[in-house]
């Protein structure tokens, strides 16, 4: 890999050669600008406005520009007499737990190599130090004009630097989280905890880039004279405001199933929708069962009856006497009602006599 910068790492008196080297590669496709009307490539030429003039590179320097507009003039050599210790070093400044680093300060990434076999050494040395302690190296250097902040770590058997932002270049995250009157509820929790326990973990080497695929089909179908079918629309139903629940018991679901595994959380669903109607079931059968209690009471009270021993003979005495007493009142119903029919029957013949 060709290295972009040279230098030292300063460990305290120890000074170890190293060559900067990109870690990284940007496997975006580019495009160019090109003429609609004849398909000429469009191209950014670097013009003088004063002589309207095109300039070349080695003609073309640094200035900076007032608030006013005015500019002044900034050579390379000015930048290089400055007292920057870091200017070709990479100056360790303390050493620090990995998780005392902010992600967001997170900046590109760089391998460290070796420069020449006197480096190995050190180089060495320091990468040891690095595992055992369990900590990362806080340094500064300046690359591309300016100083920064990096972290160096250990990647395998390589001593990696990533760039850092530096702290007052982390914005703050005011006015960005939702507002404090959201609650979330336990049986919300629970789901999405089932939720990130099924999918779980990934190899990250299975993850790819699937637009840049479909960019790459789509040039070759184009270069072939092919015309690729439109992909379908993401049914995902992004930005709507849906049921909670319902979401995450079907992102489980859906989860499981690309795993191959069996959807409790659907049969768990299920099982609570046939238990919610059994219980509704059950409240009916429940009024049932209390009818049939009621017939069961009676025929409780008649057996009792039948099975309640014979009255004593003061009782009998107080029960004949009652049942007199009760014929006394019947017969004179009864004589009550023979003196009135008679009187209903002598009307009727006058009225039909009248008629």
């Amino acid at each position: 890999m060709r290295s972009i910068w040279n230098g030292a790492i300063s460990f305290g008196l120890v000074s170890i050669p190293i060559k900067l080297v990109n870690a990284t590669e940007n496997h975006s496709i580019s495009f160019r600008q090109v003429h609609l009307a004849d398909g000429g490539r469009i191209r950014y030429r670097k013009v003088c406005e004063i002589d309207d003039e095109e300039v070349a590179a080695a003609e073309i320097g640094k200035a900076y520009e007032e608030p006013d507009g005015s500019l002044i003039p900034i050579t390379d050599e000015d930048l290089g007499s400055l007292p920057l210790p870091t200017a070709r070093t990479i100056e360790v400044v303390a050493f620090v737990p990995a998780a005392s680093i902010d992600p967001l300060q997170m900046d590109a990434a760089y391998y460290l190599c070796a420069n020449g076999v006197p480096a190995a050494k050190p180089y060495t040395l320091l990468r040891e130090a690095l595992k055992r302690s369990r900590k990362v190296a806080l340094a500064k250097y300046a690359l591309r004009g300016r100083e920064r902040l990096g972290m160096l770590r250990v990647v395998d058997d390589v001593i990696a630097m990533h760039g850092l932002l530096w702290p007052d270049e982390i914005r703050s995250p005011e006015g960005v989280a939702p507002e404090s009157g959201v609650k979330v509820r336990e049986a919300e929790l629970d789901l999405a905890d089932a939720l990130m326990d099924t999918l779980g973990e990934v190899d990250m080497d299975s993850l790819h880039d699937d637009y840049r695929e479909a960019v790459e089909e789509l040039i070759a179908a184009k270069a072939e004279g092919r015309t690729l079918e439109p992909a379908g629309a993401d049914a995902s139903g992004g930005g709507k405001v849906i049921d909670l629940i319902a979401a995450l018991e079907s992102s489980v679901r859906a989860a499981k199933e690309a795993r191959g595994e069996e959807p409790e959380v659907a049969e768990q669903s299920e099982k609570a929708s046939v238990a919610e109607v059994s219980s509704l079931t059950g409240r009916k059968k429940a009024g049932g069962t209390g009818t049939k209690k009621k017939a069961t009471a009676s025929a409780d009270r008649t057996a009792a009856k039948k099975s309640t021993p014979s009255r004593t003979p003061a009782k009998q005495t107080a029960a004949r006497s009652t049942a007199k007493s009760s014929a006394r009142s019947t017969a004179k119903k009864t004589t009550a009602k023979s003196d009135t029919k008679p009187t209903a029957k002598k009307a009727a013949p006058r009225k039909r006599a009248s008629a």
